[in-house]
């Protein structure tokens, strides 16, 4: 890997176009390097994983929205929405099935600097792959590049910091992997990632308060918008530029500002994209620094025994897990029973009681408002507090894999005054957790969330396709795409109509 150097220069200043942080991407978006078996293996993960969450969250209101406006644009030469059949313009399959990725919180995830779910990536690749009849290899190679990217912008550059969404990344990301899977120029993947990184960027209010619907939105925008771009580039149009060094460009106004350096690492030239090994995905429905405590809770109830003796708990935790899903936040919603389900799966507080008093973590029976009503979750709920320890911090930010860590120590203390401690740096499913996720669990995860969604035949034709993808020819993608048991989608919520008919 090679770090580069990325800060804000002068519209005067010699700084020559392949020095910009884009036009770098764009190198390495175009370089042909092959793809490294186990990069192969975890895409095809990543993509069942994909799937079993699209199947779990189908028939929520956002998804079937989101699915809605899709069917709204139908095409003969098209790429399919997840669920349905017959196909829609790509931009907007990307959109329906982006939401339905994102929905329940429930996919892959890469922290360092900055935070971030990479299958994010995949709806939008997919959705290009099946309109332009795409061959499953340069799918695999898109998607390798799109992790790469996102998961090395991810470690280079903080957005959050200065209030701006993690999506940021995204945009540039699912560009530079359109690039690499349609085998684009540098000029032309250049000129999308500018574009797509202008129309990305947003505040993170969508991720503060009251959580909305929007959070499951905004990375379905960003994979659209990226779509749009690459096709305006590939028809000869630039982009604002530089665009992250410009001297009225992202860094400058929106980040830290023209005396900061930001070191960004790249692969260097021929240098395989490894980068989605880095990444893991979650066991449990919730924000990803609640992983670890989930596990945690569920290993610490049968010692704490009755629940109704902990006076309180204090988790012991990162700056992150602090001041996004715990009491640094400052934000009251945080503690509501009333709140959003993106609300609560963004309160740390919420998932450990409930997890210490169930045992488990379900996607929908933990999240239903009569759950969260429960007097005696209600009362426990509001004994949680989190501090920052400034060694979670460190190790949060760690750039060694067997130091990095997102987890917590639990301290809970009785009535009695009688304290009981455990700590858990990662969750189970953690490559270094107690039950690493593998091909296997993948497939399980898949074939629990779409039990009762999807018929088993088709459940089985999908796994097949799926884990034979690098071999799918040109125009057979469409087999990437599920058809859920109508009878399901018949439960979907009523939606008024709107623009789109």
């Amino acid at each position: 890997m090679l770090e580069h150097d990325v800060r804000t220069r002068r519209s005067a200043e010699d700084f020559p176009r392949t020095e910009h942080l884009a036009w770098k991407i764009a190198e390495i978006a175009a370089d042909p390097v092959a793809v490294p078996p186990e990069t192969e293996a975890m895409v095809i993960n990543r993509i069942i994983d994909n799937a079993a969450v699209s199947a779990a969250s189908v028939i929520r209101r956002p998804v079937t929205v989101a699915r809605a406006q899709a069917l709204a644009h139908k095409t003969h030469r098209g790429a399919g929405v997840f669920g349905v059949d017959g196909t829609v313009s790509a931009e907007w399959a990307a959109w329906a099935n982006g939401v339905a990725v994102r929905e329940l919180d429930f996919h892959d995830t890469f922290l360092a600097a900055e935070y971030s779910h990479p299958g994010d990536n995949i709806p939008a690749l997919v959705a290009v792959a099946q309109q332009l009849g795409v061959s499953g290899a340069d799918l695999i190679r898109g998607i390798a590049t799109a992790y790469e990217v996102q998961v090395d912008l991810v470690k280079g550059i903080c957005l959050h910091r200065h209030k701006i969404d993690h999506v940021a990344h995204l945009g540039p990301s699912v560009a530079a992997g359109l690039g690499t899977m349609l085998r684009l120029d540098p000029e032309t993947i250049y000129a999308a990632i500018g574009q797509a990184l202008h129309l990305t960027t947003a505040t993170r209010q969508s991720r503060k308060g009251l959580i909305s619907s929007w959070k499951a939105y905004a990375p379905a925008w960003a994979g659209k918008v990226a779509i749009e771009a690459v096709d305006r580039a590939m028809r000869g149009e630039g982009s604002p530029a530089p665009i992250w060094e410009g001297e009225d460009g992202v860094i400058a106004w929106m980040l830290a500002g023209p005396e900061h350096t930001y070191r960004v690492p790249l692969p260097g030239p021929g240098e395989p994209k490894r980068a989605i090994l880095d990444t893991y995905t979650k066991e449990h429905s919730a924000e990803y620094q609640s992983q670890a405590p989930i596990d945690l809770a569920r290993r610490m109830r049968e010692r704490i025994g009755d629940l109704d003796q902990i006076a309180t708990i204090v988790l012991h935790t990162s700056n992150h897990t602090h001041v996004v899903i715990g009491t640094g936040s400052n934000d009251p919603q945080k503690f509501d029973p009333d709140a959003s389900r993106e609300t609560l799966d963004h309160s740390v507080m919420y998932i450990f009681a409930v997890a210490l008093q169930d045992g488990t973590w379900h996607h929908e029976r933990s999240y239903a408002p009569e759950r969260a009503h429960r007097p005696d979750t209600i009362e426990l709920w509001r004994k949680i507090s989190t501090v920052e320890d400034p060694e979670w911090t460190r190790r949060y930010h760690s750039d060694d894999p067997a130091e990095k860590a997102f987890g917590a120590k639990a301290v809970v203390t009785l009535k009695s005054g009688e304290t009981i401690v455990d700590e858990l740096a990662v969750a189970d499913a953690h490559p270094l957790g107690a039950r690493p996720f593998e091909r296997d669990q993948y497939v399980g995860k898949f074939a629990d969330l779409a039990d009762g969604v999807v018929e088993a035949e088709e459940q089985q034709r999908f796994l097949n396709a799926v884990q034979h993808v690098s071999a799918t020819k040109s125009g057979g993608l469409g087999a990437l795409n599920i058809r859920v048991d109508p009878r399901v989608l018949d439960k979907a919520p009523t939606v008024p109509s709107g623009i789109f008919r």
